[in-house]
């Protein structure tokens, strides 16, 4: 037990879980590792006196038996220990107690107190830092991609600056120490080891910046390999349906030979670096030993110095792969590092006003002042545009894919910031209140719906997670879904509300996802209610049980309905007809069908009751 308390109180001298919000990261490297770093700096710099002064004590100790040599050699059994008894005592201590008890220090603070907490902390900051980043940032990359990169920069960061600190000092004050140590011996001793640590130094210098260079590739096809490979499994019913298992493998295939692109030539570096180096600690304990010998036979060497030069080379050829492959390792975290940085540390695109206050809506107005928007690469699909909706009402938007009915839905909810004009609610400019409390006042169910894999009840629960099991029962049969959540059972064995729903709730019907969606927009009732094609994955019993329920949920609610199949809608008190990221017409549908517009048009194509597509189709941009 007593073993248990002192590893936990190592354990807990930091905090993995920073409270305060993250910010952006610097985009150079070092500047990069200490933003991660900074809250443990104390712990660090206990690491790197540690490695200084452990290294310190072993040239101690190495300088100490080089003198037991010599004093066996000359001294007098009878009052040996009377003469020497003393040194002999304090260095048992160093050797037995200093030692250990030092190096056990050094051990309980690299594992239990950073080895895991500290990349916690990486991936902590970085995954609340990504979290916030807009929606353009992940419709842009690949989702396993972000992961690998988050995941493999927390251990290049930990690794790369653990390795300055710890073994990079250790070495430095260890190899001075034995240059010092040896010379005091003999200076001639000397000579081949200043050659040899010269040669080390070049070696280093030749090899080390192309391993850094074949690191970064690395790294990078690492990530790109770990996304198609993610992409696939995430996406594997349209692979399926279309039947491009080979196609798929193909992709993963390319990614992997990539990979391998850059992992020979590593490997053959190592090579290299791996037959140089071991001719070179040969060449270093012939040299000395040549040497060594040479200078006892004329006297100017003692045994001692024979000993010592003989026990500092053994030493030093072990330890050279040791920091070769070190200075390998450090250069290959610093490659993940960099990867990592360079996806991490992009700024945010849509950021919370410095003063930003928390937004509570009380009555639902809502006002789009000369809206202008566009997205990078699609041209304008918002002009100038001008919409108030009053407190409660209810509208419909129409229009032809594209028309930008789910880019205003975007802009309500602020994943995106518009290029001019001004989004309001109840009077207050969205860009200056919190995204999060912009975002709990607005309730939304998508076409696509996707679910998070967890369980039922917490997929409900998602709104609302403080929501007693009475409420989320509730809600989930008011969107008539309780009776086939009851009868679920995943792999596991759990049923019910506790049943696992996969991957983006794969292991549901779209129906039956639609209708765990709804159940989290009855539980959450925000005052602001948006719709986009809400009921397009149920059948039509159910669609029309659902409707009823939807209507109640509406009461009371500023509401933006999207829907192309108009007789969802019909029954709104307004009706906003888009085309081409302006309002063509607008009024209720007796009006609209009466004044023989756009309107009329779309209503009359209607077979089934869905909207013919325009022929150029943005629908990609929103």
């Amino acid at each position: 037990m007593t073993m248990d308390k002192i590893l936990t109180w190592f354990e807990k001298r930091i905090e993995p879980f920073p409270a305060e919000e993250p910010t952006q990261p610097p985009g150079t490297l070092w500047a990069f590792c200490w933003h991660y770093s900074k809250g443990i700096w104390p712990a660090l710099a206990l690491l790197a006196a540690f490695s200084v002064v452990i290294a310190l004590l072993e040239i101690l100790v190495f300088g100490f038996l080089g003198n037991v040599v010599e004093w066996l050699s000359t001294a007098n059994r009878e009052t040996f220990l009377a003469d020497e008894g003393e040194k002999l005592i304090i260095m048992g201590v160093v050797v037995m107690l200093v030692l250990p008890a030092l190096v056990i220090l050094w051990s309980l603070l690299i594992h239990q107190t950073i080895i895991g907490n500290y990349p916690m902390i990486v991936r902590w900051q970085a995954h609340r830092y990504m979290l916030g980043q807009s929606m353009r940032f992940y419709q842009d990359e690949f989702a396993g991609r972000v992961a690998t990169k988050v995941m493999q920069s927390a251990l290049g960061v930990r690794e790369a600056v653990m390795k300055v600190l710890d073994v990079f000092i250790y070495v430095a004050v260890y190899f001075i120490g034995a240059l010092v140590l040896v010379a005091t011996f003999d200076l001639l001793l000397l000579i081949p080891f200043v050659i040899w640590l010269l040669a080390y130094i070049l070696t280093l210098w030749f090899f080390l910046p192309r391993m850094a260079v074949v690191s970064r590739r690395q790294a990078d096809a690492r990530s790109t390999m770990t996304g198609r490979v993610v992409d696939s499994y995430t996406n594997i019913s349209t692979v399926k349906l279309f039947a491009h298992a080979g196609r798929e493998i193909d992709y993963a295939r390319g990614s992997m030979e990539g990979f391998l692109e850059t992992v020979h030539p590593q490997m053959r570096l190592s090579t290299g670096m791996h037959i140089i180096l071991h001719v070179m600690n040969q060449s270093l304990l012939f040299a000395v030993g040549t040497i060594a010998i040479v200078q006892w036979l004329n006297g100017a060497a003692t045994v001692a110095a024979v000993a010592v030069a003989a026990a500092v080379v053994t030493r030093l050829s072990g330890m050279s792969h040791w920091i070769m492959w070190e200075m390998a390792g450090l250069f290959e975290n610093i490659g993940m590092a960099i990867d990592g940085m360079n996806t991490i540390a992009r700024p945010r695109a849509v950021l919370d006003a410095a003063n930003a206050e928390k937004l509570k809506v009380t009555h639902g107005e809502i006002e789009f002042d000369n809206v202008s928007f566009n997205y990078d690469k699609h041209g304008q699909i918002i002009k100038q545009m001008d919409l108030r909706l009053a407190p409660g009402e209810k509208i419909g938007l129409i229009g032809r894919s594209g028309a930008g009915k789910t880019t205003i839905m975007n802009i309500l909810l602020r994943l995106y910031d518009i290029d001019s004009g001004v989004v309001r609610i109840d009077g207050k400019n969205i860009a200056g209140v919190t995204q999060e409390s912009l975002r709990s006042q607005i309730a939304v169910v998508t076409q696509d719906t996707s679910l998070l894999h967890r369980s039922v009840r917490e997929n409900i629960a998602y709104g609302r997670p403080d929501a007693s099991e009475e409420e989320i029962v509730a809600a989930a049969k008011r969107a008539n879904a309780h009776d086939f959540i009851v009868g679920l059972e995943d792999s596991d064995g759990r049923k019910g509300y506790d049943a696992q729903v996969g991957e983006r709730g794969v292991k549901l019907s779209g129906g039956q996802r639609q209708r765990v969606a709804i159940a989290r927009v009855f539980l959450k009732d925000a005052p602001i209610l948006v719709l986009d094609e809400a009921t397009s994955a149920l059948d039509s019993e159910v669609e029309a049980v659902i409707q009823e329920q939807l209507f109640n949920l509406m009461e009371g609610k500023t509401v933006l309905a999207i829907a192309h199949r108009l007789s969802t809608i019909a029954n709104m008190d307004r009706l906003i007809v888009l085309d081409g990221g302006v309002i063509a017409e607008q009024g209720s549908h007796d009006e609209l069908v009466c004044a023989n517009g756009l309107y009329a048009s779309l209503w009359a194509r209607q077979s089934g009751g869905f909207i013919q597509a325009d022929p150029v189709d943005e629908s990609a941009a929103e």
